[in-house]
């Protein structure tokens, strides 16, 4: 990710200030001054990447998932420092009409004898299970859903036992998969599916860095929904 975004930050006349991997951590003693920070990582590095740019005063954009736990931790402190945060499990376009398409769908399903799961398929590299996106796609169907009231991650052989209210969540890990999220609704008689499938990460690139233009000059905490303006 950090190397397709450095291409298309170019691209767009950009300056990269600052680059951070493994053998170049990021931390108070090696963070340089900047317009903006991008932060793609792992769950155990993002919150203290982001407080050290909170602390400095750097809007952060993240697109770092499985951190969310602490999330009222690092938005009490960018308030407190009046500094701004732009966090989104997935900064794709089609993904995020995905996620209001899912929203509307559901609602037409409020009644209806079908019941809801969920698939998402990822690479083999990807560390948390299930996804951001597909947990973010699980809470849209729950905030439109008159009979479903959580989620839970289930095997992909299916066998498990739900509950009443459950929505279920199967997470998939493929080689080369850079992301596909499907949305089921099965009665006895049909199937209905919405799905998107990512054929390359360049949209989650291009989003994140339109995140980042964005926020430059803000301050506060803010998604995809206040850089897109839905309204449905």
């Amino acid at each position: 990710m950090g190397q397709i975004i450095e291409k298309l930050a170019l691209e767009k006349g950009h300056e990269i200030v600052a680059k951070y991997n493994s053998t170049n951590p990021f931390n108070h003693q090696t963070i340089q001054s900047a317009d903006v920070a991008i932060e793609f990582s792992n769950p155990e590095l993002a919150v203290p990447h982001l407080l050290t740019c909170i602390e400095h005063g750097i809007p952060v954009v993240t697109g770092t998932t499985g951190w969310y736990e602490d999330f009222e931790t690092v938005k009490s402190s960018c308030l407190a420092k009046q500094s701004a945060l732009f966090t989104a499990t997935n900064f794709s376009l089609g993904v995020n009409l995905f996620f209001e398409m899912s929203k509307r769908l559901t609602r037409l399903m409020n009644h209806q004898p079908y019941e809801i799961g969920i698939e998402e398929i990822h690479h083999t590299e990807k560390k948390d299970a299930p996804s951001g996106t597909a947990i973010t796609l699980a809470e849209t169907v729950l905030s439109e859903s008159n009979s479903l009231n959580r989620w839970e991650l289930i095997s992909d052989n299916h066998q498990d036992t739900i509950e009443s209210g459950t929505l279920p969540i199967v997470a998939k890990r493929l080689p080369g998969v850079p992301g596909t999220h499907i949305l089921t609704f099965e009665s006895s008689v049909d199937i209905i599916k919405l799905e998107h499938e990512a054929k390359s990460r360049l949209g989650f690139a291009s989003g994140a860095l339109l995140a980042a233009e964005w926020i430059c000059g803000k301050s506060g905490v803010f998604g995809m929904r206040d850089l897109l303006n839905f309204e449905i």
